[in-house]
């Protein structure tokens, strides 16, 4: 077996009420003065309110900054740390979706003293230190953000860039599965599926891929494909609430370690360029790029599909078993009514030629993908996905 390297958060607090846990695990950061990064969908949504109550009843003072929009551009992240730095916080709490929980690590990282210039930490490994302490409590079930040590951001009029260094490990993870019972179905659905992209893409990645990640991607593809349905259907579930971000969370410290591919890699510019959500991007190329990798990564997904007891068909290759699998995942789309092409959310087809050229950009996504993806390849899959 070949060398691998496992990392993930040295603190998680997980289950209903853990919220509570908020004012000791900042005391034992020995912090005093946090900055929440939200935005105002969790403000206006009330799931700020508990936050700021258990820390008021801790006797602690909290600036907060709730100005993150979705796929958040550099201008807001320089103004939240700018906002961090006036306040002179010496803790960063990020609450919410993805782009919360990803700006609040790049905050972090560089409201202090000496910190590099946003422009230069861009890429693998180019953050030079850790930043203030973090802690990140997740609204949704879907990123697994809370636990990984990349934050995605839009440099751009259309562009996303990642940020990737072990720097970026949050302190505290803090998921308490209340915090997601109100979330729209439509939501749940893109995001549980954005979830699923994360366990799979782990799973086959051409590189990283580790026993650790392979335990972690299959445990979190049976919680997330057993549970999705009835958390769509009936969102007070709190069993399947539980579920979902238990299987987010594990889908994120799995693809932290073994990183994403093509699915990630085509979804970007949909977010990018259309401000598609990022979890809805990945569903809708999702069965696209697995049926191209059919070629070189059937043997992978004939084993998630057993690990998720699929029924057999009568023919027993591995890209038969490997369809079954991309069929499951498509029928399961279907069942949460996610959509599943991109004319169904206003795309135009004439619009392809502009995506595949900005997929190719993300070659740190690319890299990992278990087949070897080229512009025509790129074209041809949104082509198909339109």
């Amino acid at each position: 077996m070949k060398n691998f390297i496992f990392q993930t958060v040295p603190v998680l607090h997980f289950g209903q009420g853990c919220l509570a846990e908020l004012p000791g695990q900042i005391a034992a950061l020995r912090a005093f003065r946090p900055m929440i990064v939200t935005d105002r969908g969790i403000v206006d949504a009330g799931l700020i309110a508990p936050v700021q109550k258990t820390l008021s009843e801790a006797g602690l003072d909290v600036e907060i900054f709730d100005a993150v929009i979705a796929d958040p551009p550099e201008s807001i992240v320089r103004d939240a740390i700018a906002a961090a730095k006036a306040a002179a916080v010496d803790i960063v709490i990020g609450l919410g979706g993805g782009s919360s929980l990803d700006t609040a690590k790049v905050v972090a990282a560089l409201a202090v003293d000496g910190a590099q210039p946003l422009t230069d930490i861009y890429g693998v490994g180019a953050l030079a230190r850790k930043g203030l302490p973090t802690i990140l409590i997740p609204t949704t079930a879907g990123t697994g953000s809370e636990v990984t040590a990349i934050s995605i951001l839009t440099t751009g009029e259309t562009t996303k860039a990642g940020i990737v260094s072990p720097y970026l490990f949050a302190d505290v993870a803090l998921l308490d599965p209340a915090l997601t019972v109100g979330l729209p179905a439509a939501v749940t659905a893109a995001t549980g599926i954005d979830a699923m992209v994360h366990a799979i893409e782990a799973f086959t990645g051409r590189h990283a891929k580790n026993p650790v990640s392979d335990m972690l991607a299959i445990e979190a593809l049976k919680l997330l494909t057993a549970h999705i349905e009835t958390a769509c259907s009936d969102g007070r579930n709190m069993q399947a609430r539980e579920a979902m971000l238990r299987g987010s969370m594990l889908a994120g410290q799995a693809f932290a370690n073994s990183p994403v591919g093509a699915i990630h890699a085509l979804a970007y510019p949909l977010g990018g360029i259309y401000h598609i959500p990022h979890g809805l991007s990945n569903a809708l190329v999702m069965p696209f790029v697995m049926q191209f990798n059919l070629e070189a990564a059937a043997p992978l997904y004939a084993q998630l599909a057993d690990a998720l007891d699929i029924p057999r068909g009568s023919e027993n290759s591995s890209e038969a078993r490997a369809q079954q699998l991309i069929d499951y995942l498509e029928g399961l789309a279907v069942k949460v009514k996610a959509p599943r092409k991109l004319r169904e959310i206003g795309i135009k087809q004439e619009a392809t030629p502009e995506l595949a050229q900005a997929a190719m950009l993300q070659t740190r996504l690319l890299v990992n993908n278990p087949r070897e993806l080229t512009l025509a390849d790129a074209q041809r899959i949104y082509d198909a996905a339109w």
